[in-house]
């Protein structure tokens, strides 16, 4: 049994198959390729630890099905094929069982896995983990080619469940696999440090490892606040969100697991019903659109617009505007609370994620990728599809495409959103004593002791217009 982005034994569809049709026992083994992590996929500390701590708990999880857990380490996707094949044969495995990746590197690596077992005379089983419908059996119906606008991908998705439910398939869960038979076989000790990798200055309490840790979070949200979860999500200073991104991220949680508990909580009802399960689990329809954008336009995997008519749009090369951005040093206190939250925790709350990569894409007119990278950098719930699909809906060059013309006021978003100041004063001391509503702009209050804070490296409507002009001269042009 493969593992990769699926740290889990419950609701594992090839872990499951694995221990049913094994007769000597199972084995599995986990790929760790720093290099790759780092230099491709651009995974920072925050990310390779908390992966790493899920290993951990796995490996336990493992140990009581009596299987084993290898540890092979390679730089790179290149080596993995060779890797696995070697261990195959040392642990006389005659079958190797994954569940699918979607992003463009780990397609092509999967593609030479199996290439290179079918060589060795060795089987290879696959199969749906992170989706709840396989990439490319949801399609429109003029043209029988992946959705390119959430709206109506929601909208095939729910009758497509209708008529799976109809079918019976509810979305039932599958519970942790039967023990393997016991085999002579020691599992591997999960590496203290990963080459190039440090220990991520984060409160590491904020993300507790492993699935019995995934599965209380999500019930407990389930059970006491789901229901406000529709009003009160768009608000960084309530802890009203569930924050399990991380887990869905490394596969910790799958998300079947997280529809089946909002379904059970809205009397098996996607729409109708409790207006806060509904609005949840169409934020989980979200992450399963943006893995099927992967699959249906592989190029957002390698660095490239959704929107082809955006390539080649000036945007500008300006390192102390980045740098202000990264270390929460624009003047806009909302843009600065969520940078300085994300660098001390490894997560940001989703408004915020939108308010700063607006700020970066439209008022400093910076390529959406260097906000990716950082994203990337820091964040513990890092995942290609999903940050991907954020950065280039605020950039207006991705799906769903917004109108390069919407550009949201941080000001405005900061005063809605924020109402008291509550979250920014958590996040910037310099004005932790600034009262009412100038802490949304305290430049502009000559009475306000801003305690050395910056002023704005840009003007609002200086920003807004820069960027309009320069979107209508690429269209233009």
């Amino acid at each position: 049994m493969w593992f990769r982005s699926d740290l889990r034994v419950n609701d594992n569809p090839a872990l499951t198959r694995a221990c049913v049709e094994s007769d000597d026992g199972v084995v599995a083994v986990f790929c760790i390729c720093p290099t790759q992590w780092r230099e491709a996929h651009h995974w920072g500390d925050a990310k390779a630890g908390f992966v790493m701590r899920s290993l951990a708990a796995l490996r336990d999880r493992l140990e009581s099905l009596r299987i084993p857990l290898k540890i092979v380490e390679t730089d790179e996707f290149s080596s993995v094929p060779g890797a696995l094949v070697e261990l195959a044969r040392s642990t006389k495995c005659d079958r190797l069982y994954f569940n699918r990746e979607y992003e463009w590197n780990e397609r092509e690596r999967d593609e030479a896995v199996v290439e290179a077992f079918d060589d060795a005379g060795l089987n290879t089983l696959s199969f749906d983990d992170q989706v709840l419908f396989e990439p490319g059996s949801v399609l429109t119906k003029s043209s029988n080619s992946f959705y390119s606008v959430y709206s109506p991908f929601k909208k095939a998705c729910w009758k497509r469940y209708n008529d799976e439910l109809a079918e019976g398939n509810d979305w039932a869960v599958l519970d942790m696999p039967k023990k393997a038979n016991a085999i002579e076989i020691e599992g591997d000790e999960i590496p203290d440090q990963i080459d190039g990798f440090g220990e991520a200055d984060i409160d590491w309490d904020l993300w507790p490892a492993g699935e019995k840790a995934a599965l209380n979070r999500m019930r407990a949200f389930v059970r006491h606040r789901i229901g406000d979860y529709k009003e009160s999500r768009d608000f960084p200073a309530r802890d009203e969100t569930s924050r399990v991104s991380a887990y869905l991220a490394s596969g910790v949680l799958s998300p079947k697991q997280c529809m089946r508990a909002a379904l059970d909580a809205n009397g098996d009802r996607i729409d109708g019903g409790n207006p806060g399960a509904v609005g949840w689990m169409e934020e989980i329809l979200w992450r399963e659109f943006y893995r099927h954008v992967l699959v249906g336009f592989p190029r957002v995997s390698r660095d490239r617009n959704f929107n082809a008519d955006y390539d080649g749009l000036a945007w500008r090369d300006a390192p102390e505007d980045l740098d202000a951005w990264k270390a929460g040093r624009t003047g806009y206190p909302i843009v600065d609370a969520a940078m300085r939250c994300l660098t001390k925790t490894g997560w940001m709350h989703n408004r915020l994620r939108m308010i700063v990569a607006m700020f970066l894409t439209k008022h400093l007119l910076i390529d959406w990728r260097e906000g990716e990278k950082h994203f990337m950098k820091h964040l513990v719930d890092g995942d290609l599809a999903a940050n991907n699909g954020g950065w280039q809906w605020s950039a207006s060059t991705g799906t769903d495409a917004q109108p390069y013309f919407r550009i949201f006021n941080p000001t405005s978003q900061s005063e809605k959103f924020d109402p008291d100041g509550a979250f920014i004063r958590a996040w910037v001391p310099e004005l932790c004593d600034v009262t009412g509503k100038a802490i949304h702009e305290p430049h502009r209050n000559a009475k306000v002791d801003l305690n050395g804070y910056p002023q704005p490296i840009v003007g609002q409507k200086e920003g807004r217009e820069r960027a309009l002009g320069v979107f209508k001269a690429h269209r233009g042009a």
